[in-house]
């Protein structure tokens, strides 16, 4: 029991470096791909809500494959490793863009990060399943309230950094995200040697494999009604959430005229509340259960797109994120925790994997949409739509609650409900 204890103690440890690691990656690169696209590469509207929404589509296929693979896997460190590693060598290759002819720049840029999400899915796919398997159940909310902090400060501290850095050069050279693009990858290696650090025991193989495993692991999460109730809940969500994604990006960068130091302050200002937010939102998750509080977080990540749009003044939409970074804290942590517990850990990958295929189409088409909504209209229909469809999964979200609590009253998901 001791040495239980203390390898889950060592697992926390270095999933919170090795989240650190990730964090800089995404905060040095990820941040900054739309700003790259519209001020450097001159991107259309319509690229610039692929680079949301070709990730999902190459991702979904992805997650197909990376399911069979984990789903044969006795070990997953090893094969989430590698996943990173090739996930973040699509970002070192982002470093020589500028030796691609003109007009084929902007294409190809959106088209690698496309394609990094290949090798990205089966890192997400089977960090996801491996964490699930390292972390306790009874830990899980106070540890990821615990960890998604630290790594909110983390990229809070690198953004705010790497905007400065933006801030010293024009906004058209691209000097400058060649050098956050490398310096991402090589923070990518650093995230896997963190990995490597964790401590994972082999399972034991089944002493009579069943022969129609392969087919099994595809189509019987389905028959789980607590999961198919959550998953019908969560893409509905997600696609609301999704939508205007782009419609952010394009908002700050062509209306309110944000430069690299402006993007960096936003995301700072969103993060700072994720910061101070995190342990309140576990904290309530425990209280309430998850199910519960995932009304709350989608009306407010409901007032998003329409208190966005109300003015074009940077200041203003600092304080905007601000109070939306609240909300985005209890999305990213509840929606996860909601996951896992919905999950059976004997085949945890493949619901996570089913999950995160109907996610990426959902990833796909959201984006798109909301982009369609700004060709047909102009930037406030279309944030305005996007707020009237989050507020309306709230209602999903109380559907959840209800069916949770008359069908399943003694399952893990409502235990800590009161």
């Amino acid at each position: 029991m001791d040495d239980n204890f203390k390898s889950v103690k060592q697992n926390e440890k270095f999933s919170i470096l090795n989240g650190v690691a990730s964090t800089i990656v995404a905060s040095t690169s990820n941040n900054y791909f739309s700003l790259f696209a519209i001020s450097v590469l001159g991107a259309t509207n319509y690229q610039v809500g692929l680079i949301s929404s070709l990730p999902q589509f190459i991702g979904m296929f992805a997650m197909i494959i990376g399911s069979f693979i984990l789903s044969r896997l006795e070990e997953k460190k090893k094969f989430t490793a590698i996943s990173i590693l090739f996930t973040r060598l699509f970002v070192f290759s982002m470093v020589f863009i500028m030796f691609v002819p003109p007009e084929y720049r902007s294409w190809v840029f959106v088209l690698l990060i496309g394609l990094m999400n290949f090798p990205g899915s089966f890192m997400l796919l089977s960090w996801q399943s491996l964490i699930g398997d390292l972390i306790p159940d009874q830990r899980r909310n106070s540890f990821f309230s615990e960890r998604n902090r630290i790594l909110t400060i983390v990229g809070m501290i690198t953004t705010f950094l790497m905007g400065i850095i933006l801030q010293q050069f024009d906004k058209a050279n691209p000097l400058p995200y060649q050098i956050l693009f490398f310096i991402a990858f090589v923070f990518g290696i650093v995230e896997v040697y963190y990995l490597f650090k964790h401590v994972e025991h082999k399972k034991e193989k089944p002493v009579k494999p069943i022969k129609q495993k392969r087919l099994t692991l595809k189509w019987d999460v389905f028959k789980d009604k607590r999961f198919v109730i959550f998953l019908i809940c969560s893409l509905y969500f997600n696609f609301t959430w999704q939508m205007a994604w782009s419609l952010f990006n394009i908002y700050q960068i062509k209306y309110a005229y944000a430069n690299g130091l402006w993007i960096s302050l936003f995301t700072v200002a969103n993060q700072i509340s994720q910061v101070i937010s995190y342990k309140w939102w576990g904290r309530m998750a425990d209280k309430h259960g998850n199910a519960k509080m995932l009304i709350f977080v989608s009306l407010g990540m409901a007032s998003a797109p329409l208190l966005t749009v109300l003015s074009t003044n940077l200041y203003y939409l600092i304080v905007v994120n601000v109070f939306t970074g609240l909300f985005v804290a209890g999305t990213v942590l509840i929606l996860f925790n909601q996951l896992l517990e919905v999950t059976k850990e004997e085949n945890r990958s493949s619901y996570i994997a089913n999950y995160n295929i109907l996610l990426a189409i959902i990833g796909f088409i959201a984006p798109q949409f909301g982009v369609f909504l700004l060709e047909i209209s102009n930037i406030n229909i279309a944030m305005t739509t996007s707020t009237i469809f989050r507020a309306s999964s709230a209602f999903v979200f109380i559907w959840l609650y209800i069916s949770l609590k008359k069908k399943y009253p003694a399952s893990p998901l409502m235990l800590n409900q009161k």
